[in-house]
């Protein structure tokens, strides 16, 4: 075993002791996935250190767009925790990034369809996801900050990226029963929330915790008119 394995190795046990579980994350097989599925693949090499910092990670990938990043090891962790994904779920996740959030869907998933609208992210997370070993994901190049009724209906429901307001499309392409993470507001704090589908015309919210991240391209805006 290499010295950098054994640093990633160190760094991977603080990143879970140190940053996850005081985030309230303690379901075993959430812990236990983040201790396989190895971060540090799913960066830009020359970000490969802050890998499993505490940080949003720059994906400053060639030909893709500035300003990208990967969301901090433990929002990812409790969203993922929160969702609940179980192994007959279908699961949509709007803004791929690097494919390290639709790795982690995929691992508890029957499938994941993970949608990104800059070609160059997602040749990268295809790479990722291929080298990886991940084989029921599947990275769409299209714009699905407003929903992509065209895909059908999921189980899950990740929005991984920020949104003004939640679209109601997103809830319409829910199967009952179904769950939704989204990150909404357009503030300095966002709040993290869960939608879960409860009928035809129905759901619960429950808000988890208060962020900030960057917002998804083309994003629905709230209306500015007045009388």
């Amino acid at each position: 075993m290499t010295t950098t394995t054994l640093d990633f190795d160190r760094a991977r046990f603080n990143m879970i002791e140190q940053q996850i579980r005081p985030w309230d994350v303690l379901d075993p097989s959430v812990l236990g996935l983040l201790a396989v599925v190895k971060r540090e693949d799913f960066v830009p090499p020359a970000y490969r250190s802050l890998a499993l910092a505490d940080v949003e990670v720059p994906l400053n990938v060639e030909g893709a767009a500035k300003g990208e990043k990967m969301f901090q090891p433990r929002v990812e962790a409790r969203v993922l925790q929160e969702l609940a994904v179980g192994p007959d779920d279908t699961v949509l996740e709007i803004g791929t990034g690097s494919g390290f959030m639709a790795a982690l869907l995929a691992a508890r998933a029957r499938h994941v369809t993970t949608v990104e609208i800059d070609p160059a992210l997602a040749r990268f997370a295809e790479a990722n996801l291929a080298r990886a070993g991940v084989r029921n994901a599947k990275v769409v190049v299209a714009d699905g900050a407003r929903g992509l009724p065209q895909l059908g209906e999921f189980d899950v429901i990740v929005i991984s990226g920020g949104l003004p307001l939640l679209p109601p499309a997103f809830a319409a392409q829910l199967k009952i029963g179904g769950r939704l993470a989204a990150f909404v507001g357009s503030g300095v704090v966002m709040e993290a929330l869960l939608l879960t589908k409860t009928g035809a015309q129905s759901a619960t919210q429950r808000n988890l915790f208060e962020t900030r991240v960057a917002l998804l391209r083309n994003a629905e805006q709230p209306s500015t008119f007045r009388f």
